[in-house]
């Protein structure tokens, strides 16, 4: 299956890193982006839009993808951080945070979306819904929800009330059920509505 990245491969950019981020959307728990350079004329080979596989297939695809990479990094965003500056501008940071973290020469940058990442030198090619197009973009879409997904197991320890190993810090029922209960806790975006505006007999309205 052709990948986005042949006709650049074949104009002569070989180390083109796809770049992607996770966690967006969650009520709680850090933004994470990946950037990856894959050799030329990689394959797709499952390689895509990370909420289209499997926990345990992206695990595969997460060990695989760093076996052959030619160079790779992920980068997180704290809560607090976000709430200080916006999910938007934390999302770019993570991102730019993933891209200078490379060793390598980079040729050209592809960036999930239709926003550029600030601040860094290298030429940038945005590509909507670019993780299911370019194998670069999927890669790190991969890398990084893998990355966030541990985090929140991990976070599922320390607060064990809101279920994170399941939900991700996403605005499940359960989790605003969880919230309601409990109240926030320490990797709560303070700045995110949390709970929804009513309260029907004691219980949320969703």
């Amino acid at each position: 299956m052709a990948v986005y990245e042949t006709g650049l491969w074949n104009e002569g950019f070989l180390n083109i890193c796809g770049v992607d981020e996770v966690g967006r959307g969650p009520l709680a728990g850090p933004v994470t982006a990946a950037a990856v350079i894959l050799p030329p004329e990689t394959k797709r080979n499952g390689i895509g839009d990370s909420k289209a596989i499997t926990a345990a297939k992206r695990e595969i695809l997460a060990e695989h993808i760093k076996s052959i990479a030619i160079a790779w990094a992920v980068e997180s965003i704290d809560p607090e951080t976000i709430d200080r500056i916006n999910i938007l501008q934390a999302s770019l940071l993570a991102m730019r945070k993933a891209v200078m973290r490379l060793s390598v020469q980079i040729d050209v940058v592809l960036v999930d979306g239709n926003r550029r990442i600030p601040d860094i030198e290298h030429e940038q090619i945005t590509v909507v819904r670019g993780d299911s197009k370019c194998v670069t973009i999927g890669a790190a879409s991969i890398l990084a929800k893998v990355e966030r997904d541990k985090m929140m197991a991990d976070y599922d320890q320390l607060f064990p009330g809101y279920k994170f190993s399941r939900n991700k810090g996403y605005p499940t029922r359960e989790h605003r059920l969880a919230i309601h209960a409990h109240g926030p806790c320490d990797i709560h975006r303070r700045t995110f509505k949390l709970l929804p505006e009513g309260l029907i007999q004691g219980k949320l309205k969703f």
